[in-house]
């Protein structure tokens, strides 16, 4: 079962695996919206079809809070949040390349492939890439351990493939992610990228909300525990 790391009237949050879907697609994998369904049906009891919307997806092989609507008025909503930029998006990244310089703003313009699922990175919006959109994030290398770097990244959009493709683009694709530049996949097929906080006024209740996970259990996330857990994400 999934991790539950937020639940009330509106909104639930998981902590997502690396590997599980958020949303159906061409393999008919099981997903993580499909686990929080059940979970929902079963603890309420629930007769018939349960409303779920998506609202914060994350790619199959990253991992961490993926954020869902129990209501529509949640989903509207938090849709409208997300929409005008007034939802706070922390990950963290482990590339195998010390960002140069330590931090640092980015902007680039992205365009996807969606044949390929793949994005490409511009330096500004050119004839080669008038459907591209703004990709703004903010990084800081907050943890080094011999080839390992870990980065904490500020996402202010939210595009594509987004980190990956711009660490991608200053050198520094994450771990696992051979479709942006790394040597090596995991035999897990996961890369090192964990969404690990949402802060946001809550739609409804107009209260703060704080959602945070834990990265995964694996040796690597591991090493650099005492930096994740020891960090202000407030």
């Amino acid at each position: 079962m999934l991790k539950i790391i937020h639940e009330d009237n509106h909104l639930i949050a998981v902590n997502k695996p690396s590997g599980l879907l958020v949303q159906g697609d061409i393999t008919g994998d099981r997903t993580a919206a499909y686990y929080v369904k059940r979970y929902i049906k079963d603890r309420y009891n629930k007769p018939g079809d349960v409303f779920l919307g998506i609202i914060h997806r994350i790619d199959r092989p990253a991992s961490g809070v993926t954020l869902f609507a129990r209501t529509s008025k949640g989903l509207e909503r938090m849709n409208r949040l997300f929409a005008e930029r007034k939802i706070k998006k922390t990950y963290l990244a482990i590339t195998g390349e010390r960002p140069n310089p330590f931090e640092g703003h980015l902007e680039h313009f992205i365009l996807k492939n969606k044949e390929k699922n793949v994005v490409k990175v511009f330096d500004f919006k050119s004839s080669r890439a008038k459907k591209a959109k703004k990709a703004i994030l903010d990084y800081e290398m907050i943890g080094e351990i011999g080839d390992n770097y870990l980065t904490e990244v500020k996402l202010h959009t939210g595009r594509p493939h987004q980190i990956r493709a711009q660490l991608a683009r200053i050198g520094c694709p994450i771990k696992g992610d051979v479709k942006y530049g790394f040597a090596k996949p995991y035999q897990d097929g996961s890369i090192c990228l964990h969404a690990r906080s949402l802060s946001f006024v809550h739609p409804v209740k107009k209260e703060p909300v704080m959602i945070v996970a834990d990265p995964p259990e694996s040796q690597i996330w591991q090493l650099f525990s005492e930096v994740w857990e020891g960090r202000d994400i407030s």
